[in-house]
Formats: C-alpha cells, structure tokens, sequence
C-alpha cells in the first residue's frame, strides 16, 4: 500500500512514518511544510528507505496536491498535519484556521478528484482523519469519560479548529461518499515532541536548572498515550478500521499535570546529578504560574471501541513510557537544540497580553 502521511515530519506523523517503514512492507509519501515544529530530524533512521518519499508542500496549495495524487495513486490517506499547542492558538487563531481547516478542505477536495478520475474503482482508498480528544471540551470533576457519542464542546482556538475538520471530513464522507475514518486521541508524548509541551519541557528545563512551569495548581487532569503505541494504533486503523467509524485512542493514563512534573521530577533526581548547591531535589524549580485562558480541567478517553472492535491496546504504562522518554532526551539534547530557533527558546505563550 501507499500512505499519504501528511505532518509526516511532525511529532505523531514522524512516529508514524518511522513505523511504517521499519515494521511493515508499505511505502509512505511524506508531505509536510516544515512548519517551526516539522524536522526532516526525526527522519533520519529511515530516510534512506527505498520505500520513503518527502514532499515539501503546504496542504492549503490545491494544485500541488492535485498533482501528488496523480504522481503517487496512493492508497490512505493519513491527516496529521496540523498547527496543535493550544498556547499559541490563543497568540494566533489565524494559523489554526488556515492550516487545521482550510488546509483539511483542500486535502478533502484532493481525494474526492483523485477517486472521481478513477471511476471510484480504487476499493481499497481511504482517508484517515487524525484528530484530538481537545474537540469534546471539559469533562470537569466528574467521573465521566469521552466516548465516541460524546458531543462537541471545543474550548480553544486549537480545539474549535480541530473540530470544524472533523465536522468535514464527515460531511464529505456523508454528502460525497469519499471513504474515511476519524480518531480522536489523548495526550500524546515520547521522543522527538517539540519542546512548548508539557512533557519535554519540563525534562529539558529540569536538565538545565530553570524553573518548571506548572500552570494554575496543576490539577488538571489528562489521559497520557504512548507516542509510538499510537502509531501502532493508527497504521493498525487506517488498515482495518470500518469506513465511517470514529475510534478513540487512549492511553488508560489518567495524571494530574502536576503530578506528571513530579514524576519527572524523581526519575531525574536518579538519572541526572544537579549542580545547583539551592536546590535539594528537581522538586524545588516547580513553579506555579498564572493559568491558561480557558483552560480545560479534565480529558479522559474510553477507549473500549478500538480494543474490543479492533484488539488494540497500549502497551506501555505511564511508568515505562516516560522513563523511555525521559532518558531519550538527555541521550539526544543535540536534536533538541536544533529543533529550537531564536522565535522559541521554551518562552510563555498564550498570555491574552
């Protein structure tokens, strides 16, 4: 088969090429912009692969995707690219706009030319939506969880983007009959994540002795996946999810943020010596700041669906997950610097100033 991963140079899209590439026999086509967070970096293992192509393209250019489809015939399309941090959604809605729906119509547009010039007789093509768990809204202090069912409620720019995409790709499913699937997925974290989210940035502001920013009083509670279990899960959905379905992917991970930084926190206190003689334990640079705006208090995904319809299930627990992460990090600080330029040096964002 052949995979369309747009975003491929991106976090979950680079995990995803990676996967393909090393763990089946399908070829991947990568198309990406190369966005601040895009690095061709997270490639490297695999860009020799007589199976991997890369398009630097934006996916708001119909005619350049036009002519990819008619280059390439491939079989799925995977939809990853997209402008994510909730922060600098609040800085700049009009990147989100453009990219995470504008950018989601004319790909949409590009598969349904691309299956009505071949008659419709490409049985095996699909369009595989990746989007986020963010376009359900707040579950508050309740015990609930998102389901499949569970009404839109977006509360950020990023999320209400990722919704209106959503809302697309369905109703091209519905109005024109172009195949897909959508899945929505919790937090996702691992190697190779830019460092503006949580995770990264604590563990490389914890290497360098800087503060720890933790947002509010750091309750905010979100289900944590695995980045490369979601791949798996991905692939595993593009190839044998049921045209039409939605599937949740979650981590069954549930973690206050603060006491995600304090994990942290600990597995550094064995991994790596400090040489700060004001501090005792990583512990002791956590810092409360003033919360973000519109902040969501809890995300927790049922993800029954994908393993009793389709068998998938993480396989690593909050616990080996981020001691992997974690020592991946100080093993590749270099990767980090680079990916980092003079716009973003791990700054506060989204401050509604």
């Amino acid at each position: 088969m052949k995979f369309f991963v747009t975003g491929g140079a991106g976090f979950i899209g680079s995990a995803v090429i990676r996967y393909l590439i090393n763990s089946t026999r399908h070829s991947v086509i990568n198309i990406d912009k190369l966005t601040y967070a895009g690095n061709l970096a997270s490639l490297e293992s695999i860009n020799k692969s007589s199976r991997y192509f890369f398009e630097k393209v934006d996916i708001t250019d119909s005619i350049i995707l036009d002519k990819l489809f008619e280059k390439y015939n491939p079989d799925i399309v995977m939809h990853l690219a997209a402008e994510s941090h909730v922060d600098r959604s609040i800085d700049s809605p009009s990147d989100f706009i453009k990219t995470n729906i504008l950018g989601s119509f004319e790909l949409l547009q590009a598969s349904r030319k691309y299956l009505l010039k071949n008659n419709n007789k490409l049985k095996n093509f699909r369009f595989h939506h990746i989007s986020t768990d963010e376009v359900y809204g707040d579950l508050g202090n309740t015990n609930e969880l998102f389901t499949e069912k569970t009404p839109y409620s977006p509360s950020s720019p990023y999320s209400a983007s990722k919704a209106s995409s959503d809302h697309l790709v369905r109703a091209w499913a519905r109005t024109y009959q172009l195949p897909i699937i959508v899945t929505n997925c919790s937090n996702n974290y691992g190697p190779y994540q830019f460092p503006e989210k949580l995770i990264p940035l604590i563990i490389l502001n914890a290497i360098e002795q800087k503060d720890l920013p933790v947002y509010g009083n750091g309750s905010q509670i979100r289900d944590w996946l695995y980045v490369d279990d979601h791949a798996k899960a991905l692939v595993h959905c593009s190839l044998n999810g049921i045209n039409g379905e939605t599937y949740n992917i979650g981590g069954f991970n549930e973690k206050r943020n603060i006491d995600v930084v304090k994990t942290i926190c600990k597995i550094l206190d064995k991994l790596v010596p400090k040489n700060n003689p004001n501090i005792d334990k990583y512990e002791d640079l956590i810092k409360f700041v003033p919360d973000r705006a519109g902040h969501d208090i809890r995300y927790a995904i049922d993800a029954s669906k994908i393993k009793n319809e389709l068998g998938w299930v993480p396989e690593e627990t909050f616990d080996s997950g981020i001691e992997k992460t974690i020592k991946w990090y100080i093993e590749n600080t270099e990767w980090c610097q680079n990916i980092q330029n003079g716009n973003y040096m791990r700054q506060r964002q989204g401050l509604l100033i």
